[in-house]
Parts: structure tokens; C-alpha cells; sequence
């Protein structure tokens, strides 16, 4: 059978929700079409009975429950696990491609020292052996120098033990410094902490909603679980439950709600304070909840009232004020109205005034902790582990202040700032730096500022299993096992209504000579000895993953996840953990003062006089995870042709500058520049551009590398006054032909 390109995208994309809740047939690969790049690491299919083994994908935050079909010991198709509380049964591209990144011959084989320059290439293997040593020796040479807080590390991923272990090491050996990836749930952390006074995380049952107002949420465009998205999106088409989409380009989740709101860029939150300003004066809130629940009202009420009326905000988003008063109606009158924000994917934090805003309306319609509304959840708490103890060198080191300005002075709950490390003011700068499930160098914003402060560290070492961006310029490699190859705990925080807990297993044993990052973690802990040895009992992690889990090893090996089942959010009288005991419009240490309507993007508009703003794709992985060649085979000709990125850019803009579809351009921006071809579109803004996230790779995978840009290189940083992150969504820019 003759399978062309087209009707290869069709089956793997195919209709949104079709396609990632059906296994692709992977013999259809055979066509020579998708098999034309000659590539010499094929899968085989192995002869031999067939069976499954399920694990959890930890590739996107969902943290997907997958069964692999295996014959012998080779691994031949993912498929999503069935019964999952995810995806029950589905399974994204990127999920269903998983294979390519444990084959991928742009893996480390083992562990690797670098012997040129950085991101010369040049490299020898060592043994583990000597790794070990070597960093500990390098960590050990800091505390005798009664300094370890010059010693960092920067994680991926938030919750689990892998986290947890790293952690702890910083802890017990004196250094405060462990900053994660920012992202959307840093916002909705701080949110959660200002306003229900807790440490839970958002949870939302989307399920039962009955109206969906999204402030830019790609919710079929990876947002959340990308599986459950397609099955909820499913869901309300069949049962009639309106979704409107805001966001100030038309992406594919606009193009299939029901309502598109072109808005101006970074200003959904002036909007969200229209939409208050409507419900409150009009009387179109729950009184009994805001009257006995809430706290702050009265100066909220003020705030809206004065400053966000509906002529204020149309003149600020460009959305009429008809259509403000309509949707804040259409919102209030619903039964079970959801409120939910994270543009694209949600891997970019907020403004803390945004998502404010933007939960306010939650509130206003008393639909927290209720079925179909924003359910608080408590964090990942299984770990629980005895306390580490702390030696003077450790008590002095933990007292400095942190190189990222966090958790202290202007931002006292924020419990890590990324973004900031280059401009945040310290008394001293990081020697040593561990990166574990992170590829800064790719994924943060002004990526060569960002570069250039990482190279001033002496020592950094990447766990990464691939050859990534951080790893060509890391001092030491040390490859973590494939996620097929290792035990891993996978608690999911991507917006679920209850906890849950899936247990990634080695499908496969590892192919080279890598090391599970836990491991890694421990035996450096033993190297050093002391106190620092005391606090790491465990043989393995994977002895101290068993024991962590205890009571619910059995059921997540069993079933391939853990779910409270009987959880319930709490009643709202137990609900809200601030001073007043209530929900807080306000809090004392946030400015409510106007300032909602979007930041002044970075560049001067006589020179720059377009705004580039990116976007999200399910077919393009942008965190610390590459394309896999299968998914880099579904992106479309209007996103990358050939070598060229594409910037989508309004007709009656284009014509303006004299540009055409498929014409050579260069887009420049006060961060950098870049050759494009200009795709004419429709749904974007006159005035505004836009590029995708996950191109422009400068690695040596010939799959990836020089296709496209990396639009984060064109992007300036915007810092949010009440949190600290960077909050920039779009940066001034300009198109000439090339």
C-alpha cells in the first residue's frame, strides 16, 4: 500500500483527538517515503512471542501511563496503557515515537570528559568510577574552603525522588542553591500559595465543566496531558459545552472552539479584570461564597471598579466591549464555568497579577473545590524521608543567599528564579553546577545571555542522556539510562483533579554504559563520606524507591499507577489556609495598583516595528527533549520547509513590507536575527508575527540540527515585579527581505 506524505500526517495527526487515542499501525512505516533518510539504526522487528510491559512517559508533564509490545528483549511499539486515569489508552506522537529516543544514535554511550574547548567536541570516556571521584572531589574542595554554597544545581522536573535526592545532596552539604525550570506551574504555585494560602497545585475537572474560557491555553495543543486534552476537547463538542479560546493568534485550539477572541498580545489579564469588573457590578458572582469564603473583597472590588471598566479594557486588548459584557454573562451564567490560563503548552510562567485575574473569576463564581472547577490538590507528600542534619560548614553555606535572588528580599515566596541567575545580584558566583532533565541552554530565553553566564562556571556536569545543548558545553557527561531503561517514580501535577502517581520500569536493559541518576546522586554522597554519606543510607535507588513508595510499590508495579481514589477537595470552610481562613482577593504584599495590560515588549518601535510572539506545536517538542525523526516527519511545510523555519506573518502586514508566501526574509530583534521564509496567515493579528518553539537545534543529530530557529534566541526577558519570573510573551521585531 501506497501511503504519500499527506496521508502520512493525516494518520498521525489526523483529526486532533482520532489520532492520539488509536495506536498507529507502525507497519504502514514501511513505505519508502517515511524509510527515504536510509537510516542505519531501523528498528528490527524481533522474532519471538509477543508481549507488553507498561511504564510511565515522563517526555511532557503528563506523565502518561504507556504499554510497550516487546518480542524477546527488543522493544517494537509504544501504546498508551489502558485503564490509566491519564490517557487511558492513548498516546501522543511524541509518546508513540519514544522508541527513536532510545535507539537514537545521538545518545551518550557512557561517561565522558571533555578535553578541548567548550562545545569543541572534543571528548574521552573515563570510568564511572573516575566521574564519581571527580565531582566529588570538586564538591569536597568547596566545603574545606568553607564555601559549598558556590555548588548548584538546576532540575527539570519538580516532584519525585530524583528531585528529592538532589535535593537532599545540596541540603546535608550547604548549599541553597537548587533552581528548577521555570514554567506556567511557578505562577500557579505562587497563585495558590497568595490566595488559598496553600502549597497545593492547580487541579482542574475539566470533565465536568460546562463552559470553558481559556486565556491561551493550547488545549489541543499540548497543553496539560496532551491524551486527556484530545478526550475532554471530545467531550464537550458531544455534549454541547461551549469553549471560547483568547489569545491573539488562531492557533489550532482556537480553530476548533467554538469562539476565537483575537486579543492584543500580553493583555488577557486586563481582560480578565474587565470580566471581573462586569460580574461584580452587575451582581453576577456567588454571594454566598464571596460573603462567608472570601477575604479582600471590598479592596478588589475598588480596584475593579475604578480601573478596569469595559471601555478601559477594550482600549487596552482591542477587544469591544460588547463582547466583554457578553462573555463575562455567558461565563456567570454558567453552571460550572472554568477559567484556566497557560499559553501554548504552559511551559512559560504568568505574571502573578495575570493568573491573579484570571482565577479570580473562579472565585467569583464560587466554583472551587466544586465539580467542574479549579480543585486544590495537595503536592506529591509519599516522600518521607528522616530529616538530614546539617554540620556548621552545611548551616553557614545554607544561610547565604541564593545566586538567583530567590525565595528572599523582592521575591520572598518564590521559590526559585531560573531566569534571574545572570542579572541577580550575589556577594559570590557558582563553581560547580549539576543539570539533571534540563537543556537550558536551549530552552531559556535570551539564550546567548543565558549561555554566556553558564560558561563563567568552572565545573558544570549534565546528566542528559542525549547530546544536547547543555551537554556539548558541560565539563562532564554523565548519561542517565533511557526513561525505557530505569525505574523512575512519575508523580503527575499537570492539572489532574486528583493525585496520581505512574512508575516508569526498565523496559529494556540499558543499552550502553549509563547510569540512573539516582545512583549517580548517592554514590557521590557516599564518595564525600561524613555526615553527607549519613544522610544517603540507601544501596541503590532503586532500593531507595522501593522503600519510599512502601505501601504502593505493589499496586504501581501491579497496575502501572497509584490514584487516591477517594479523594475529595475540602469543603470550603477547611479549604483556605491564609491568616483570615478565607480566599484572599488580595494580598497585602502584592501591588493591585493598575498595571494589568501587557508589559512594553523589549526594543524600540520606530526600529522594530512588529511584535514576534511564539507558539506551540504538538509536533515539536521544545523542553529538554528533542524531535524524534517519526514526529519531525509530521511537521507541516507551512512550519519548516527544508532548512527554513517559517514566521507566519498577516497578509496586509506582508504586503506592507513587500513580502510574499514562501519569500526569504530576515527577522531580527534587539536579541538577534534570523533567515526565515514568510508563510501568509490569516489568524495572526496585523502588526504581529509568529514563530514556533522546538526548531533552530545546534547539535550534531542530523534529524534536528539547522532546521529552523530557536526562537528563543530572537527573545528578550521581562521580569515580573510581584514574582521575579520572566514573563515576557513577545519582543519588538522587524522583517526585511534577505
Amino acid at each position: 500500500m501506497k501511503i504519500d506524505r499527506r496521508c502520512f500526517l493525516s494518520l498521525v495527526i489526523g483529526g486532533a483527538a482520532g489520532t492520539a487515542l488509536t495506536p498507529l499501525p507502525w507497519k504502514l512505516t514501511d513505505d519508502s517515503s517515511i524509510w527515504s533518510q536510509n537510516w542505519p539504526w531501523t528498528p528490527v522487528i524481533a522474532k519471538g512471542e509477543a508481549f507488553y510491559e507498561t511504564s510511565a512517559c515522563s517526555l511532557g508533564p503528563g506523565g502518561c501511563g504507556i504499554s510497550v509490545r516487546m518480542a524477546d528483549d527488543r522493544t517494537i511499539k509504544i501504546e498508551g496503557l489502558a485503564g490509566h486515569p491519564v490517557n487511558d489508552g492513548g498516546v501522543c506522537v511524541l509518546g508513540l515515537s519514544g522508541l527513536q529516543l532510545l535507539y537514537s544514535p545521538n545518545r551518550v554511550t557512557g561517561p565522558m570528559k571533555r578535553t578541548g574547548s567548550r562545545g569543541s567536541g572534543r571528548w574521552k570516556s573515563i570510568s564511572w568510577d573516575d566521574a564519581i571521584d571527580e565531582i566529588a572531589g570538586k564538591l569536597s574542595d568547596l566545603r574545606a574552603s568553607d564555601q559549598p554554597q558556590k555548588a548548584g544545581c538546576i532540575s527539570g522536573n519538580r516532584y519525585g525522588t530524583v528531585p528529592e535526592l538532589i535535593k537532599r545532596l545540596m541540603k546535608v552539604y550547604g548549599s541553597p542553591n537548587v533552581m528548577t525550570v521555570p514554567s506556567l506551574q511557578d505562577s500557579l504555585q505562587l497563585t495558590m500559595k497568595s490566595m488559598h494560602g496553600s502549597d497545593a497545585v492547580f487541579g482542574y475537572d475539566l470533565e465536568n465543566a460546562d463552559f470553558i474560557l481559556s486565556f491561551g491555553s493550547g488545549l489541543i495543543d499540548g497543553w496539560g496531558s496532551p491524551v486527556r486534552m484530545f478526550r475532554a476537547n471530545s467531550g464537550w463538542k458531544d455534549n454541547g459545552i461551549e469553549i471560547v479560546q483568547v489569545e491573539p493568534r488562531l492557533s489550532n485550539t482556537a480553530a476548533k472552539s467554538d469562539q476565537w477572541i483575537a486579543i492584543n498580545p500580553g493583555t488577557e489579564a486586563a481582560l480578565a479584570m474587565g470580566l471581573n469588573h462586569v460580574m461584580i457590578g452587575d451582581g453576577l458572582y456567588d454571594s454566598n461564597f464571596i460573603e462567608q469564603h472570601a477575604g479582600g473583597f471590598a479592596g478588589w472590588k475598588a480596584l475593579v471598579m475604578d480601573d478596569y471598566t469595559p471601555e478601559k479594557v477594550a482600549a487596552i486588548t482591542g477587544v469591544p466591549v460588547a463582547m466583554i459584557q457578553k462573555l463575562a454573562k455567558k461565563f456567570s451564567g454558567a453552571a460550572r464555568p472554568l477559567a484556566i490560563c497557560g499559553r501554548g503548552q504552559g511551559d512559560e510562567p504568568f505574571a502573578l497579577k495575570e493568573t491573579m485575574a484570571i482565577h479570580a473569576l473562579n472565585a467569583l463564581a464560587g466554583n472551587l473545590n466544586q465539580p467542574g472547577g479549579v480543585w486544590a490538590i495537595p503536592r506529591p507528600d509519599y516522600i518521607d524521608w528522616p530529616d538530614v542534619e546539617a554540620d556548621n560548614v552545611a548551616a553557614r553555606g545554607l544561610a547565604a543567599q541564593r545566586v538567583d535572588g530567590a525565595g528572599a528580599g523582592k521575591y520572598p515566596l518564590t521559590p526559585s528564579l531560573l531566569n534571574r541567575l545572570p542579572v541577580a545580584e550575589s556577594d559570590y558566583s557558582l563553581e560547580v553546577l549539576l543539570i539533571s532533565s534540563a537543556n537550558p541552554y536551549y530552552t531559556m530565553a535570551d539564550a546567548r545571555t543565558f549561555q554566556k553566564q553558564i560558561e563563567k562556571i568552572p565545573f558544570v556536569v549534565s546528566f542528559s542522556s542525549h547530546m544536547d545543548e547543555t551537554a556539548m558545553y558541560a565539563d562532564l557527561i554523565l548519561p542517565n539510562h533511557c526513561y525505557l531503561e530505569r525505574y523512575e517514580d512519575v508523580p503527575v501535577t499537570a492539572g489532574m483533579a486528583r493525585p496520581v502517581i505512574g512508575l516508569a520500569r526498565p523496559i529494556v536493559e540499558p543499552l550502553f554504559d549509563t547510569m540512573h541518576v539516582g545512583d549517580v546522586i548517592i554514590r557521590v554522597a557516599q564518595a564525600m563520606g561524613g555526615s553527607i554519606e549519613s544522610a544517603f543510607p540507601w544501596e541503590s535507588y532503586e532500593t531507595c524507591l522501593e522503600e519510599t513508595l512502601s505501601d504502593k510499590w505493589e499496586t504501581l508495579n501491579e497496575e502501572g499507577f497509584w490514584t487516591d481514589e477517594d479523594f475529595q477537595a475540602a469543603a470550603w470552610e477547611d479549604a483556605f489556609t491564609t491568616e483570615s481562613g478565607k480566599f484572599e482577593f488580595g494580598n497585602a504584599s502584592l501591588d493591585l495598583s493598575p498595571g494589568f495590560e501587557a508589559l512594553a515588549p523589549e526594543g524600540d518601535e520606530a526600529t522594530y516595528p512588529l511584535i514576534l510572539i511564539p507558539y506551540d506545536s504538538m509536533r515539536l517538542a521544545n523542553n529538554a527533549v528533542t524531535n524524534p525523526p517519526f514526529v519531525m516527519k509530521t511537521v507541516e511545510d507551512t512550519v519548516l520547509k527544508g532548512n527554513f523555519g517559517l514566521v507566519e506573518v498577516n497578509p496586509t502586514t506582508a504586503k506592507s513590507l513587500g513580502l510574499s508566501e514562501g519569500s526569504v526574509a530576515l527577522i531580527k530583534t534587539p536579541k538577534g536575527e534570523a533567515r526565515v521564509k514568510i508563510h501568509l496567515y490569516h489568524g495572526i493579528m496585523p502588526g504581529v508575527v509568529a514563530m514556533p518553539k522546538g526548531l533552530g537545534h545546534h547539535t550534531k543529530d542530523r534529524f534536528t540540527a539547522g532546521k529552523g530557529s530557536n526562537i528563543k534566541e530572537l527573545m528578550g526577558t521581562v521580569e515580573d515585579q510581584a514574582s521575579g519570573l520572566d514573563v515576557a510573551w513577545g519582543i519588538r521585531a522587524k522583517l526585511t527581505k534577505a
